[in-house]
């Protein structure tokens, strides 16, 4: 597989730390970098848009200071999501600031679009494009997006319906370029599974919910430790789109999370006033039985980096 050099660059681990849409800030992303995996935040994180550019001057200023003080430890690099969804009315400026400062990776999801990966190469960028479905990733790629996220079944956020299993091999039939795999990675071992199911990378996020840096209410991060699997429900009635959520947290709204309406997937919309309602509605994938505390990030990147190397020990044991 080839990797373009801001992604073959070495990390502490083979991650991607996923964008959490509300939760993830400066601090979590710098903190994600430092301790070697590719951080990233949604740029409607950045309220009001004005922030993005001050949001992006601080995380390019900080990594460089730990690059220059620790040359022989580098950051990694970190990345912006874009929604290119035509709803996303602070698309043109997110888009326009992400090139200004040249941000290194793009994450783009809900629709790929042809412009925006051209502007993102316009400064030698890199485009990552989430799909749910091997017909998504051929549409990307065609395109222009250099590489891939594969959400399959169990991950948080916007989750698809497919085993990783099954949506990595139909994609590895055809694409050798970037790819990550999301979808209840949580642990070392997990990160390892993604490598050997022919992911280059994982992509990890419920577990960064729960760190000290996340942008989440206390009682989120609670939540997070206390559940396991069959505490998530998926459903597309809060942003249109399918996700999983906490089923607390659906209850505390009001709501039977066993009986919930479907949404009109061609309305949806984000950063309006109708999510804002959900707001209190929490998103998480299936690998939080693995999330036992709120630690900071680097604690919980240190962890999986344990695990990791402990996997590929006990691998090794039984070739």
């Amino acid at each position: 597989m080839s990797l373009p050099p801001s992604l073959a660059a070495p990390l502490a681990l083979p991650a991607i730390a996923a964008p959490l849409f509300i939760i993830s800030n400066p601090d979590l992303v710098i903190a994600q970098c430092k301790s070697g995996v590719i951080g990233a935040f949604p740029s409607l994180n950045a309220r009001p848009a004005e922030k993005l550019g001050e949001w992006l001057t601080r995380i390019k200023a900080e990594l460089a200071a730990h690059d220059a003080m620790l040359p022989e430890v580098r950051a990694a690099p970190f990345a912006v999501n874009l929604i290119v969804h035509r709803s996303n009315d602070r698309l043109a400026h997110d888009l326009a600031v992400c090139v200004e400062h040249r941000v290194p990776i793009v994450i783009t999801s809900l629709g790929a679009r042809e412009e925006v990966n051209a502007a993102i190469h316009s400064y030698g960028g890199i485009v990552l494009h989430d799909v749910i479905t091997n017909a998504f990733a051929r549409k990307a790629i065609e395109k222009g997006a250099d590489g891939l996220i594969a959400v399959a079944a169990g991950a948080g956020g916007h989750a698809g319906r497919l085993s990783p299993f099954a949506l990595v091999q139909e994609i590895r039939a055809w694409f050798s370029g970037p790819l990550a795999l999301s979808g209840a990675i949580a642990t070392g071992a997990g990160v390892l599974g993604a490598q050997a199911m022919g992911a280059d990378f994982a992509y990890i996020g419920s577990a960064f919910i729960a760190t000290e840096e996340a942008n989440a209410a206390e009682a989120y991060k609670a939540a997070i430790v206390a559940g396991a699997a069959e505490d998530i429900v998926y459903t597309n009635l809060f942003t249109g789109v399918h996700g999983n959520y906490l089923r607390a947290s659906i209850i505390n709204a009001g709501l039977d999370p066993d009986h919930l309406p479907e949404s009109d997937p061609s309305k949806m919309n984000f950063a309006s006033d109708r999510t804002k309602a959900w707001r209190d509605i929490w998103g998480s994938g299936q690998g939080i039985g693995a999330v036992h505390a709120v630690v900071p990030a680097a604690a919980l990147i240190a962890r999986l980096r344990r695990e990791y190397e402990a996997a590929r020990a006990r691998l090794c044991q039984h070739s």
